[in-house]
């Protein structure tokens, strides 16, 4: 318990652990150097005492901060990038700051998790969480701390908000653009939902709506993409597969690769066969590339999303909402009508 029978201090945090104050400064923080046992060990006495929520509500009874956390999975990546820049806009024209932890996109559960908590061990106002990993029941204990809004995906939790593309409505909107164009035996690279709940629902999505066209649909793995032959086991399955006559890919990415494989071979979509990504995102809109996908519209997303936790952290906002956002169709030159 707290020495003085008030608020809980770093020293009772230190004292319940049984480590030193510095150890529990670096673990609340994320400074790292510390062991994953003492590090747990850390956050349940602080959880415990109820640490890091009565250090933040003092802050914000001294003074405002004005500042809203941003956690995105891979700032390096173009649609991370972009989210991040739209809600920075926008946090900036309400008057907040921005202060933002990103992960490699090789970063684990845990390793968002602790992100998550160096960033509310900062005293900010609100959370944005930009990921397509982490599991809603990892994110919902900082709901309960700080105004949280998970931005970029679909998420149901009633006691949190989100803003995102509609997903389902993008999968079937480029299935039913490969069905207008005459394909009736399609391939699918599907994602488990435990790798991206972003690409699940779309690739599931894109297999169900063929399904429900008429069309045949051939379910391959992401794995078989993302493996050491680049791509190239996948395309040279696909050409031997009497049919197939285009390939409906998770994201852009996974499209470029699959087009990098084709062009090893010598050969070219649509002529080969047709080929779609998802996200819309710069660079890859280039005319230059000429991809066929399904714009997401990060800009208006994050926007939203700034001003979902913004209304929260003000206190004029009733309750979670869940707001879906339109994407729209860019038919490019990969996907055109069956050549084969």
């Amino acid at each position: 318990m707290p020495d003085r029978g008030g608020a809980p201090t770093i020293i009772d945090v230190a004292r319940r652990a049984g480590v030193s104050k510095s150890v529990v400064s670096r673990v609340l923080t994320g400074s790292g150097g510390v062991a994953s046992a003492t590090q747990e060990r850390v956050r349940t006495a602080a959880a415990e005492l109820g640490y890091v929520a009565n250090a933040m509500a003092r802050g914000m009874v001294a003074r405002r901060t004005h500042t809203i956390g941003a956690f995105v999975r891979d700032a390096s990546q173009p649609f991370y990038g972009h989210l991040l820049t739209a809600m920075q806009e926008r946090a900036t024209a309400l008057g907040y700051q921005v202060v933002t932890a990103t992960g490699s996109g090789s970063f684990t559960v845990a390793d968002e998790v602790r992100a998550l908590e160096a960033l509310v061990g900062l005293q900010v106002e609100g959370l944005l969480v930009c990921s397509g990993l982490i599991p809603v029941a990892d994110v919902l204990p900082f709901a309960g701390r700080v105004p949280t809004v998970v931005a970029g995906r679909p998420e149901t939790e009633d006691s949190l908000s989100s803003v995102y593309c509609d997903e389902a409505g993008g999968g079937r909107g480029l299935a039913d653009h490969l069905w207008s164009l005459g394909h009736r035996r399609v391939a699918v690279v599907t994602v488990r939902a435990d790798r991206s709940l972003t690409m699940a629902p779309r690739t599931a999505e894109m297999a169900r709506r063929l399904r429900e066209r008429g069309a045949q649909v051939v379910k391959v793995t992401d794995e078989q993409v993302r493996q050491d032959s680049r791509g190239d086991d996948l395309i040279e399955h696909l050409l031997s597969e009497p049919g197939i006559s285009a390939v409906m890919t998770p994201s852009d990415h996974y499209a470029l690769e699959v087009l990098e494989a084709l062009d090893r071979r010598g050969l070219r979509a649509p002529d080969a066969i047709s080929v779609t990504g998802y996200d819309g995102v710069a660079p890859l809109t280039t005319p230059l590339l000429g991809l066929t996908t399904w714009t997401q519209p990060l800009g208006t997303v994050g926007a939203y999303a700034v001003d979902e936790v913004v209304a929260q952290v003000e206190a004029v906002a009733d309750g979670a909402r869940h707001r879906a956002v339109d994407g729209y169709l860019v038919p490019g030159r990969t996907a055109g009508p069956p050549s084969r």
